[in-house]
């Protein structure tokens, strides 16, 4: 007969498992439906191919790459291309002249403008801005009123770097006429520049007077962004952007905001109008942020607040991080490449993945009969929650799956059938040693999911260990592999145990059917392969263990289904029947 179980806390992990693949089918829904999102996950260069970009490399001032510099600018492309969201990108040197740029699909401009910019980042003080239109000839300064430097300038702030030349390319310059992707000539950095703050979505034009170079772009050693904190501790939401200088930068950045700071208290403070209090931030010759100095930075950690979004805190954090390349470059070519190779290694790949999971399937309900089916299950459910993973991961975070993530999801297929392995053995064995399903189902779960944790920690730690120390492809299969194990752990704990905990209370299972996978009489076959790794050896003779004393005899019989009943009795019936021939062949 069926026996009663813990019935409604299984139903309530079921249900709770229903709403995490409900939860995670509608955000891709929602993906799909404002266009933002495909059902088809992304695929990487070796499946979709995409755009290779040749850069040759340009030294300020002349002269020769040597290796060591080329090496330093493909990691730094590397981490630039990485920061802006595309990944399984390959990045090389050719020839020890050239850095070969391959990304899936076809990149955006803000992505073509990351790769090429150089390393031409600094920070300068402003000296002027203006309204970022051209002002009309007509109402242009006279010749007569233009400003004359009355001394050598004494600081990067000082107004007596605006020479009549530098005022009349200021008016002259509109900066509607530039765009974000446009390089700049290279300018002095010894001495003023006129240059713009390009519109965004939220911010106008702004044009620019700015002083020489006081900070360079390779004094920055980190930047991150992140929710600015109010006075009294509490995350506000707002955007803010950190910087860290090293050594020298936090030297010179002392020493620059402490002459801001000035500027900033002389204007009247926050109510204050003066430009002098800000400096800007400038790559390729181009401003990207001009923020005041509110306060003397003594310790190399200024803090950039304003009206960021995330988006616009992350850009400006990536400019930051990756702006120091030594190395500028320019596009010699720019071709589409095919996935010819890739789509055909993707069939064989996917073929012989379908291989596995038949074989796996075959294995499942060869041995375990119906219980094989919780297993075919299983890996349904697990196969959905990676499928909607890398789907969503693909719209949020620009993942890509590459043909070795795919052979790490089809190496993971045969490390989640063999947690169910674990499990269904260790249920086999408590029913061996004369316990109802009800309680086997119970007892082997708690031996099996120490098994089945352990397992899954080594597969965790291997596969965070590849994707950290590893490049390129490696990657993309530490990461899948990574991501179906925690799939693999979910499903064993909300699907496939309270389902088995369902199960034992039916009359089907609960009296060990002959097909149900659980028959007593089929309980002393030892399997081929018992899973964690272990095969069967030729002395694995397993026998129903009997109780030592007669309590627990009868508590085991009160357990015993009507089949161990049945069988109990047969094996009696058989031990004395081979008592009574040996009495008579004595």
């Amino acid at each position: 007969m069926a026996r009663k179980g813990p019935k409604n806390p299984a139903r309530r992990t079921l249900l709770w498992l229903g709403v995490i693949l409900l939860a995670l089918a509608a955000v891709l829904t929602g993906g799909v439906v404002t266009n933002k999102a495909t059902w088809q996950p992304k695929l990487a260069l070796d499946l979709e191919g995409g755009t290779q970009m040749i850069l040759a490399p340009r030294v300020e001032g002349g002269g020769s790459v040597n290796e060591e510099q080329l090496n330093q600018a493909v990691e730094i492309i590397r981490q630039r291309v990485d920061g802006s969201g595309v990944s399984e990108a390959e990045i090389s040197t050719q020839s020890g002249r050239n850095v070969v740029v391959s990304l899936p699909g076809t990149p955006s401009a803000e992505t073509r403008a990351l790769i090429q910019a150089s390393a031409d980042m600094n920070f300068r003080p402003v000296i002027q801005s203006g309204d970022g239109a051209a002002v009309p000839a007509a109402s242009r300064t006279a010749a007569d009123k233009l400003p004359q430097p009355t001394a050598k300038p004494t600081n990067g702030s000082d107004q007596n770097w605006v020479t009549a030349d530098v005022y009349k390319q200021f008016e002259a310059l509109d900066c509607s006429t530039l765009t974000g992707a446009q390089k700049a000539a290279r300018s002095d950095p010894a001495k003023p520049l006129v240059t713009c703050e390009v519109a965004t979505a939220t911010t106008p034009a702004i044009k620019y007077i700015l002083g020489p170079v006081e900070v360079k772009g390779q004094d920055i050693s980190g930047s991150s962004f992140q929710l600015q904190q109010g006075r009294q501790g509490a995350v506000t939401n707002d955007w803010a952007v950190n910087i860290q200088f090293n050594a020298e930068g936090t030297a010179k950045f002392k020493e620059v905001t402490q002459r801001l700071n000035q500027f900033y208290i002389a204007a009247g403070g926050e109510q204050g109008t003066d430009p002098r209090s800000q400096f800007a931030i400038v790559l390729d010759d181009k401003v990207i942020s001009a923020p005041r100095s509110l306060a003397v930075i003594t310790d190399g950690k200024p803090q950039i607040t304003g009206n960021f979004t995330e988006a616009s805190a992350k850009a400006l954090s990536d400019q930051l991080k990756f702006g120091a390349l030594p190395i500028s470059f320019e596009i010699q070519s720019d071709q589409q490449i095919s996935a010819t190779l890739g789509g055909e290694q993707l069939k064989m790949g996917l073929l012989a993945g379908l291989i596995g999971l038949l074989l796996v399937v075959v294995y499942s309900l060869f041995q375990y009969r119906a219980l094989g089916l919780v297993t075919i299950a299983s890996l349904v459910v697990a196969g959905v929650l990676t499928y909607l993973a890398i789907a969503i991961l693909g719209w949020t975070e620009n993942y890509r799956l590459s043909l070795a993530g795919v052979a790490g999801i089809i190496v993971a297929i045969g490390q989640t059938a063999d947690s169910f392995i674990v499990y269904f053995e260790r249920i086999r064995d408590e029913l061996r040693e004369g316990r109802g399903l009800v309680s086997a189902v119970e007892n082997g779960w708690k031996r099996a999911k120490r098994t089945v944790l352990a397992s899954k920690a080594v597969n965790l730690l291997a596969a965070v260990v590849l994707y950290f120390v590893a490049v390129g492809s490696v990657r993309g299969f530490a990461f899948t592999l990574g991501l179906t194990a925690l799939a693999d752990l979910l499903v064993v704990f909300m699907f496939t145990h309270p389902t088995l905990q369902l199960l034992a209370r039916t009359k089907f299972f609960g009296e060990g059917h002959r097909f149900s996978g659980l028959d007593p009489e089929r309980l002393g076959a030892v399997p081929l392969y018992r899973g964690a790794g272990r095969l069967r050896e030729p002395g694995d003779r397993p026998a129903v263990v009997r109780p030592k004393n007669a309590g627990a005899a009868a508590e085991a019989e009160r357990r015993m289904t009507i089949a161990e009943r049945r069988l109990a009795e047969r094996q009696n019936q058989l031990s004395g029947s081979a008592k009574n021939t040996a009495k008579d062949g004595e």
